[in-house]
């Protein structure tokens, strides 16, 4: 059986995943799966679980808070903020719901204070404009 490679990038870490031999994920179409070999492809990937079977049987999961795929030339990389990895898919289930999910109420939170500070700084430049 055909298998390939996948390369896993994040912000805090790196990893490579050898003889894999499916992929089986979500984006915002729906559920997909890649085999060795598939066309070049590129997508987003939502916030969830995805799973990896070896050519021997095995299956491990990633846990991901959103990423982008690309598989080319019988390669598959992943490049995400962070991810978890474990072979318990309930494991990685509850540390993606409490630990990604905590991650990303934090970020929005971030978001929202920086999209207010720049309203404010906005409404500073044009105070001073009309002042000159």
């Amino acid at each position: 059986m055909k298998t390939f490679t996948l390369n896993l990038l994040a912000a805090d870490m790196t990893g490579v995943m050898e003889n894999v031999r499916s992929f089986s994920a979500e984006d915002k179409s729906g559920s997909f799966s890649i085999l060795a070999h598939h066309e070049r492809f590129m997508t987003t990937l939502c916030f969830g679980l995805a799973r990896v079977r070896f050519l021997d049987g095995t299956e491990e999961y990633l846990g991901f808070p959103g990423g982008l795929l690309y598989f080319f030339d019988n390669s598959m990389h992943i490049s995400t903020r962070r991810y978890l990895r474990d072979k318990d898919a309930l494991c990685i289930a509850k540390t993606l719901s409490h630990e990604l999910l905590q991650e990303e109420r934090s970020l929005n939170q971030t978001r929202q204070t920086l999209r207010r500070l720049e309203a404010e700084m906005l409404r500073h430049l044009l105070q001073l404009g009309g002042r000159l």
